[in-house]
């Protein structure tokens, strides 16, 4: 049918040549021709750059200095436990669909949903447009130390005039220069992020041959003031190369005051200046929009530098503590240069981390703020941030970002004047030990719920010191963050695109009313099931089996009462409910009850289609038992959970389950459905566009395949799933349909339940006569890998029974089912199609997941579950009873078999 398409129906199974996959994460600004970066320059390089700051530089010696080697290898071994599990978070959410411009807000924002994306990525924002300007006049107080008027110490130049306004002049010079590099695109932003990436290698590579290669020496401390404005004696620092005793005497904590300060230092906060050197993880994720495959690059590209950069600090820890005496460190936090072969080469690093990350910091704001008006989540406010250049190059959230930049200088600077940003400390410099700045940047730290599968916002790590100027600032950010929260929460954002999803609401009715089904993304689909039972003796292992296959979705277990109620006295609908309730608890089932009174089964499955649910939470599947001569059984009496007392009681006095429910209908005693009756709730429940499940022999299922725990067996099995039309072989569609890839999907469901794990999922396509091998199962394979389904593939062919005398060309849909062909001619392909499944059944597949070479018919482990699908039901009534006879003859002796006719698109590749 016409509306059986979904986009990923162009890729094309056994016709059509050519077909490619859609590039990864088109839609970003400028499109894919926007996306030019590789792993290396788009995350490795900014992620480095970003993570190592000027704290590589002026914060090794305070770090391990008053810590010790080991306190400072157990603060760093903490501080990359949550990084790791924050770059975990990224890495699942980034390959969990195709990642477009914005990064991190992007990510959360098609997550959690836009209140809390929106609360998130501005705070984010605040924090880079923050983080560019501490840097930037970081940089400026650097250079005057050595070229300013005012520099202390022998080798300053002093060329340079000093002073408040002195310092927001060469700090908008600089700005200028950075937002430059960054209106100028990403291409620009790369080269010069790999060129300041170079210089502060060869720097870091100038101290680590410095450690080496330098001798013994006394390095000459400046005085520190002393009590009333008198000078201390002066002090000596000894570099001693290589020296154990050097390293027996750093390895244990030695908290003294702070030079900076006269603070005593504590694990607190110095573990809080370490873990700011460790942030800046998501500079990488911030450039999505410009990567090449940044599903695959932000994973990689953030593990790689978070593995290099803390290999570096290990490095760095370890030859301190071997080559520098405690006073050297305590007293001289830039003795890097002290020791250096040529220490211009570690001022020249010094000034490239400062600015590379000023670079990282307003690129990735502009990122960001360029996500956030095109979700258009601030209203206008943020509308100019929405121009892009023809390229795709958003200059406009750029100027945007520089502006506010510029705007924060005077304050910033005002704040230099007297509060030193913590990483720039060095033996001249006087500050707190905290800065504002920091702890709202330490706000990016994101964590992951793994079970949920949500993003959280965690709280600063490593909190600012009590009484420091961040103290304040950081409890202003929890609340700024949580009023943004709110007032997007309450003003209900205009969403430009229903992708978005919707975030998790608290309250449960306020939660109902915002699943609105104009909203509806297939990202958020789950199969929300309503089973039909006649009586729960004879359906308890489809009871079971229909809860594993619900994915956290709905799940109603309905039942018709036959009946009028005109013509009785009361509601015999009501008293049941307490037994079926019962029943979910004592099965161990999410399920809801939803019972009706009808006067026939059919009515009152559409009442309950109809019905069932409430708001957006409502069946989109029907699962029925098939319909066939077996003998119901009574899983109440082999069920252990169903074990009652002889007298029929239960604890308290109440009646017995099973003495709610009537025995299971006898073989050849009436039935309340009809065959005809049957198939006609199939074809209603299409005609609603409801998917539709039959289930047959699911009681030959063993037990510890319907448990919910891990089902107390290591005994691999196969789950088959065929995916084509067997009752029309040839002259289909071409490709899977709809329905083929909803068989797909509840498969791969089935295989995410515990009791499931060990079965292995095998997907069978049928070739006819002019089918080339390989060709349909390599674009299958490829479809699998897109869609991130592990599973064999197998290609059969057709024997003699299954072949047409008519090209496949002239074949139409329902040709079988609907009698065109003769009743004669549909059996025999039925039971055609029947022997070779059975065929399939036990035979090993091999090639391991991701695609067998199959067909090699050696035994194997046995199939569990077979996946096959359901044709349409004929148009003409008269030919119902046939149709189902054609089921009954094609799912014969093949063991449990769900038969599966979707009809709503379920896959996607976007996020």
């Amino acid at each position: 049918m016409a509306n059986e398409n979904s986009p990923l129906l162009a890729y094309r199974l056994l016709g059509e040549e050519g077909v490619s996959f859609p590039a990864n994460g088109a839609g970003g600004p400028g499109g894919a021709s926007a996306r030019k970066l590789s792993t290396f320059l788009g995350v490795v390089v900014p992620t480095v750059l970003s993570m190592f700051s000027i704290v590589v530089f002026l914060r090794i010696g305070f770090v391990v200095g008053h810590a010790g080697l080991l306190q400072a290898l157990a603060m760093l071994l903490v501080a990359y436990f949550i990084l790791a599990l924050t770059v975990l978070s990224v890495c699942a959410i980034a390959t969990n669909g195709a990642v477009r411009g914005g990064g991190a807000y992007f990510m959360i924002s098609r997550t959690l949903g836009p209140e809390v994306g929106g609360s998130i990525g501005l705070m984010f924002y605040l924090a880079n447009v923050c983080g560019c300007a501490v840097s930037l006049l970081g940089l400026v107080e650097a250079m005057l130390d050595v070229f300013g008027a005012d520099a202390t110490g022998s080798s300053g130049l002093r060329i340079l005039p000093q002073g408040y306004g002195w310092n927001l002049l060469y700090g908008s010079l600089l700005l200028g220069l950075v937002g430059g590099v960054c209106t100028l695109g990403a291409g620009l932003y790369a080269r010069a992020s790999f060129l300041t990436f170079l210089l502060v290698s060869g720097s870091l590579a100038s101290v680590l041959v410095s450690f080496v290669a330098v001798r013994p020496r006394d390095i000459p401390l400046t005085p520190r003031p002393g009590p009333n404005g008198s000078s201390l004696p002066p002090q000596v620092g000894h570099f001693t190369g290589f020296n154990s005793s050097t390293l027996k005497a750093n390895l244990g904590a030695g908290y003294a005051k702070d030079y900076t300060t006269g603070a005593t230092m504590t694990f607190a906060s110095v573990f809080a200046v370490l873990f700011n050197g460790c942030t800046g993880i998501m500079a990488g994720a911030n450039m999505s929009g410009e990567l090449k495959d940044p599903s695959r690059a932000i994973p990689l590209g953030t593990i790689v530098a978070v593995a290099y950069t803390f290999f570096i600090y290990i490095l760095l820890f370890f030859l301190s503590s071997f080559t520098c005496d405690r006073i050297l460190l305590q007293e001289d936090y830039g003795f890097f240069q002290a020791i250096s072969l040529w220490s211009p080469l570690v001022l020249t690093g010094i000034y490239a981390t400062s600015l590379s990350a000023s670079m990282s910091s307003l690129i990735g704001a502009s990122r960001i703020l360029h996500a956030l008006a095109q979700d258009n989540l601030f209203g206008v406010i943020l509308a100019p941030a929405k121009v892009v250049s023809q390229g795709g190059n958003p200059w406009g959230a750029v100027l945007y970002s520089w502006g506010l930049v510029q705007v924060s200088f005077p304050l910033q600077a005002a704040l230099t004047l007297t509060v030193s940003p913590p990483w720039l400390y060095s033996r001249d410099q006087e500050g707190s030990d905290a800065h504002w700045e920091t702890c709202l940047k330490r706000q990016d730290v994101l964590a992951l719920d793994g079970e949920r599968g949500a993003w959280m916002n965690a709280q600063p790590l490593g909190p600012c010191p009590a009484g420091a100027p961040g103290w304040e600032a950081e409890h202003a950010g929890r609340c700024g963050h949580c009023l943004l929260l709110g007032g997007l929460c309450c003003r209900g954002p205009v969403l430009p695109e229903p992708r978005m999803g919707l975030g998790p609401q608290l309250p449960v009715r306020k939660y109902l009313l915002r699943l609105d089904v104009r909203k509806d993304h297939v990202k958020f689909w789950r199969p929300q099931l309503l089973l039909l039972v006649g009586n729960p003796r004879g359906a308890l292992p489809l009871l079971r089996l229909a809860n594993q296959l619900k994915k956290g979705g709905l799940y109603v277990l309905g039942h018709v009462t036959l009946g009028d109620l005109d013509s009785l006295p009361s509601d015999p609908v009501q008293p049941q409910y307490g037994a079926w309730l019962s029943l979910v608890d004592r099965a161990q089932v999410k399920a809801f009850v939803d019972l009706t009174l009808s006067p026939s089964v059919r009515q009152g499955a559409q009442h309950l289609l109809r019905i069932s649910g409430l708001g957006g939470m409502k069946p989109n599947t029907l699962v029925l038992g098939f319909y066939d001569d077996a003998a119901p059984q009574d899983h109440f009496l082999t069920d252990p959970a169903f074990s009652e007392p002889a007298d029929g009681t239960q604890e308290g006095g109440s009646p017995a389950l099973s003495t709610l429910f009537p025995p299971p209908r006898a073989p050849g005693s009436p039935r309340a459905l009809s065959p005809q009756d049957y198939v006609a709730t199939v074809a209603d429940a299409l005609k609603m566009n409801k998917n539709v499940v039959l289930a047959r022999a699911c009681g030959a299922l063993p037990p510890e395949r319907l448990s919910r725990g891990s089902g107390g067996t290591s005994q691999l099995h196969h789950v088959d799933v065929w995916p084509l039309n067997l009752l029309r072989p040839r002259g289909g569609p071409g490709y899977v349909d709809v329905c083929g890839l909803f068989l797909l999907q509840m498969a791969t469901i089935l295989g995410m339940v515990p009791a499931w794990h060990s079965a292995r999922l095998r997907i069978f396509l049928c070739l006819g006569p002019r089918e080339a091998p390989g060709a349909a199962e390599g674009r299958l394979r490829a479809l699998l890998s897109q869609l991130r389904i592990r599973a064999q593939v197998q290609e059969v062919v057709w024997g003699e029974g299954a072949a047409s005398s008519q090209e496949p060309e002239e074949e139409e849909e329902g040709d079988f089912v609907n009698g065109r062909r003769g009743d004669a001619e549909a059996e025999a392909l039925a039971c055609s199609a029947n022997a070779l499944v059975r065929a399939q059944q036990g035979r090993g597949g091999g090639g391991g997941p991701g695609g067998p070479e199959g067909g090699d018919g050696e035994e194997g482990p046995a199939t569990a579950l077979t996946f096959l699908y359901l044709p349409r039901p004929p148009a003409d009534p008269a030919r119902y009873p046939r149709y189902l006879a054609l089921l009954e003859i094609l799912s014969r002796d093949l063991g449990p078999t769900l038969l599966i006719h979707g009809v709503t698109p379920v896959t996607c590749t976007d996020l």
